[in-house]
């Protein structure tokens, strides 16, 4: 059943659907080899490094300048852990638990960038834990600004 499951979500509709797809499995892939417990830069390193070799654009920690939306000013950076065919933000962690400042970051890196898709994982919680959340362009006031 799980098999189906997981064949019709590749073949879906989603946003990205088939990267997310492939991402997921790199995520599997390396929990079923390294387990819970490695440091967070492992587990960021494993996943650039699956990615790559499967021949997929894969940047770590790219810089997302946050402006001001009365200035236009840069105030400031995000650098989420890795982005995959300048698509889907990746976000890892290796904790016991996720909390939802962990989904907030994410949901920061979204709301401040270009970016609508991002993946948030955790390799060390006791239930292996990735988080899909999608953040439109469509609700991005500063990309209405700049068109």
């Amino acid at each position: 059943m799980r098999t189906q499951i997981n064949a019709d979500l590749k073949n879906s509709n989603f946003l990205h659907g088939d990267l997310t797809f492939v991402i997921r499995g790199v995520f599997y892939e390396i929990r079923n080899q390294y387990g819970p417990g490695q440091k967070e830069s492992v587990y960021e390193n494993l996943v650039y490094e699956y990615l790559k070799e499967k021949g997929y654009v894969v940047e770590k920690q790219p810089t997302i300048n946050i402006y001001s939306a009365k200035t236009n000013n840069k105030v400031g950076v995000y650098r989420p852990d890795l982005l995959v065919e300048n698509k889907i933000i990746i976000e890892i962690k290796s904790a016991r638990i996720t909390t939802i400042q962990d989904e907030k970051q994410l949901y920061f890196y979204l709301r401040n960038s270009q970016y609508e898709l991002g993946l948030l994982v955790n390799f060390s919680t006791p239930h292996f834990f990735i988080k899909r959340i999608i953040y439109s362009n469509s609700k991005k006031l500063f990309l209405k600004k700049s068109v």
